[in-house]
């Protein structure tokens, strides 16, 4: 199964649109995260039956709306939106795709459980970049951009917060792990994910072993 050439067109303009934009982002979620959550979400797809054309152009475009790189959530839509009016797109396609973008972020746990079977695969594509060994060095790279600490055993991780303590509030990069990064294996949708996100999830937690051991001196 693969895409018809007017899908293939729209495909290859949304993967221009998406680089265009988020090429030179600097918070980890830049042109290469979008390609690797694309790749996932197509191979997804294909494994879960899911609509591959409508998973691929959701993945591609999903940060693009991310209110963290815009002035808010509503103007990052509206930017999808125009750019998806313009292209040659069904509207219950077009409907679709905006309606998976515009409730797949973790946003602190909040977020309802995905309407559509594309929807869990996109949100899973992109939760599997947030577990394992790129989502460390994600981690690092996000916090040095908010300006957060690597660690300050003041900062204990918080076990509860609103979407915008989540986003505004003081944390650090290893408190992230123990935020979000370790609560996503147990909430991915689809099998296929969920067996990737097992083994993503232990490097972590071996990964913060060794931390503990290091930050406490221990040869």
């Amino acid at each position: 199964m693969g895409f018809t050439i007017e899908q293939e067109s729209i495909v290859r303009a949304a993967e221009r649109f998406a680089r265009s934009v988020l090429e030179n982002d600097a918070t980890g979620h830049d042109w290469w995260h979008v390609r690797r959550v694309a790749r996932t979400a197509e191979k997804l797809a294909v494994g879960g039956g899911a609509d591959l054309f409508v998973c691929t152009v959701a993945a591609l475009l999903h940060d693009v709306a991310d209110e963290k790189l815009n002035a808010s959530k509503e103007s990052g839509l509206k930017k999808v939106g125009d750019w998806l009016q313009r292209q040659p797109l069904e509207g219950s396609d077009r409907e679709h795709i905006i309606e998976i973008i515009s409730t797949m972020s973790y946003h602190a746990g909040a977020n309802p459980p995905m309407r559509t079977l594309e929807g869990r695969v996109v949100q899973d594509a992109d939760r599997l970049d947030a577990i394992g060994a790129i989502a460390v060095a994600r981690t690092f790279l996000y916090a040095g951009w908010k300006g957060h600490p690597i660690y300050d055993p003041s900062l204990p991780p918080r076990d509860s917060m609103t979407p915008e303590e989540y986003r505004q509030g003081k944390s650090t990069a290893i408190n992230h792990f123990h935020e979000k990064l370790l609560k996503l294996k147990d909430r991915i949708n689809t099998p296929s994910a969920r067996r990737i996100a097992e083994e993503r999830h232990r490097f972590m937690e071996r990964y913060l072993e060794q931390f503990r051991s290091e930050w406490e001196g221990i040869l």
